[in-house]
């Protein structure tokens, strides 16, 4: 298993459980297998902590997001583009609008979620398993060792 449960505190396995019910979608009786917990504690979590509701509203994805920046710069950039000659060029409210929307898309595009970085290591090491199996027990500490970091965060 990708992680080490065994030393991890009551706060962390929460913290990693949501993690799991908000991006994964995974369905509870599997997170509380994974996290090792009973099912009763992590209904406990998922009504206590409102992560339904959390998860309803990361349910606009990245790729949505983005999109939706795009469109924005897009309809400006045709707004610009039909007004009168001569006046085919950003003002200083549109310039600023567009550097804003362009700012938000480009950390959009750079940003990696821990969900990211699980799925990626998780890839990474059925990877490697069969290459080196012992190679990726040993870069399966580091990969745990750093998301418990940036959990931290």
């Amino acid at each position: 298993m990708l992680y080490n449960y065994l030393f991890m505190k009551a706060e962390q396995k929460k913290e990693l459980a949501k993690l799991l019910f908000v991006n994964e979608k995974l369905s509870q009786k599997e997170i509380a297998q994974r996290v090792e917990i009973s099912e009763k504690t992590l209904s406990r979590w998922v009504n206590d902590g409102q992560w339904r509701k959390l998860r309803q509203s990361l349910l606009v994805t990245k790729e949505e997001q983005l999109r939706r920046i795009y469109e924005q710069i897009d309809e400006l950039n045709t707004a610009i583009a039909s007004r009168e000659p001569g006046q085919r060029y950003a003002n200083t409210k549109d310039a600023d609008t567009l550097s804003k929307l362009t700012s938000a898309a480009k950390n959009l595009e750079s940003e990696a979620s821990i969900s990211d970085i699980i799925s990626v290591a998780k890839r990474f090491l059925n990877w490697l398993r069969p290459l080196d199996i012992d190679k990726a027990k040993e870069i399966s500490l580091l990969i745990d060792a750093f998301i418990k970091d940036q959990l931290k965060r």
